[in-house]
């Protein structure tokens, strides 16, 4: 497998990283870095023999994380915040329509399943709705109230 990043390269990390119970001292799901955050390699390895480690010291938390290679993007390379991630709770602030059929109405309730953060006029969600999932505009979206359903 060919690496993307090598030993002393800055990179950032494009969402935020939680402890999944290998990082000592914190509990499981514990935040470790935030999403933005820029760091240096310091390693690289493999896990399951198909997805290349970075470990990556990010000196503003002091911390040295494992990181994925889909994870990180070289820290020169544009980078554009988003106001949600995977997984954020989210409503449609308007109607959604395919061939003039409404899939998804206005405060239809939806997770985020992957940012886009190329897009021509903005970042873009992935966002899955009940029985749908489309491609929604960040201006669309309102971080939904907890405990909705």
């Amino acid at each position: 497998m060919q690496h993307k990043f090598d030993y002393g390269q800055e990179v950032r990390v494009m969402r935020n990283v939680r402890n999944d119970g290998t990082f000592p001292g914190l509990e499981t799901g514990a935040p470790l870095v935030r999403r933005g955050s820029v760091g240096f390699v310091t390693s690289i390895g493999t896990f399951l023999q198909d997805q290349i480690i970075y470990g990556v010291h990010f000196l503003a938390e002091n911390r040295l994380v494992g990181c994925r290679e889909e994870e990180l993007l070289a820290a020169d390379e544009d980078w554009v915040a988003s106001k949600y991630e995977f997984r954020d709770k989210v409503t449609a602030l308007a109607s959604f329509s395919i061939d003039g059929e409404v899939r998804v109405a206005a405060g239809s309730r939806g997770e985020v399943l992957k940012v886009v953060r190329n897009a021509v006029s903005g970042v873009h969600y992935h966002v899955h709705f009940p029985g749908i999932t489309v491609q929604v505009a960040e201006d669309r979206l309102a971080k939904a109230e907890e405990g909705g359903g």
